[in-house]
């Protein structure tokens, strides 16, 4: 097992841009199955992920 382990002291990079990211920005994504958010690099706006739905029975 590898361990996981906090740090920082260090930025993570934009796997795009590869500039440092000091903060994410996100919109929402409705639909009538749920909410999801969409996560992109506010400097070169590239899509670093999407969440997973949340359904409406799911709060």
């Amino acid at each position: 097992m590898i361990p996981a382990e906090e740090n920082v002291n260090v930025l993570p990079k934009c796997p795009h841009c590869e500039k440092d990211i000091t903060r994410v920005w996100y919109q929402a994504l409705s639909t009538f199955l749920g909410k999801r958010y969409i996560y992109f690099c506010p400097q070169c706006r590239a899509v670093l992920g999407v969440s997973h739905r949340k359904g409406f029975w799911m709060g």
